[in-house]
């Protein structure tokens, strides 16, 4: 009779493990890591944009990207907004025209911010792609843009 229930109750924990999956949270250092493109896609695959989310008004905020700057630098800063205490991560992903790809994350504090290192190339924008996660477990993508050269 034992036997009959334990089994049971083994397959389900194995099963909440396996979906659990992992549940540690990462430190922000605002660095950007590095990560090569792979596979068949080129770069200029990568520097398409697509539309992003509307966020409902109650849990809107708001991340600012710049323009790239002379020396390949893009500033994006998190300004906050109503929704603020309700982020618990802000994801950033750099697509260079010369085919690499950076991510790295934003604090969730107002004002927080990272400098990503885009390309030098005055005649080939950068893709910025923002998405802000939820303590809900709900994720917005809420910037897709390219950042061209800035010009003076």
């Amino acid at each position: 009779m034992q036997y009959k229930i334990t089994v049971p109750v083994i397959i389900l924990l194995c099963i909440v493990i396996v979906f659990a999956g992992c549940t540690g949270t990462q430190s922000s250092s605002g660095t950007a890591t590095s990560v090569s493109s792979s596979g068949s896609a080129s770069a200029g695959d990568n520097l398409i944009t697509s539309p992003t989310d509307s966020i409902p008004d109650n849990n809107a905020v708001s991340v600012t990207v710049q323009e790239k700057e002379y020396d390949g630098k893009i500033h994006v800063a998190f300004d906050g907004g109503k929704g603020q205490s309700l982020v618990s991560s802000i994801d950033v992903t750099l697509y260079r025209s010369d085919g690499q790809i950076m991510t790295t994350k934003i604090g969730t504090n107002k004002g927080d911010e990272v400098i990503l290192e885009g390309t030098k190339n005055p005649d080939k924008p950068d893709r910025v792609v923002v998405y802000v996660s939820e303590m809900n477990g709900q994720t917005y993508k809420v910037d897709d843009a390219l950042r061209p050269y800035r010009q003076h």
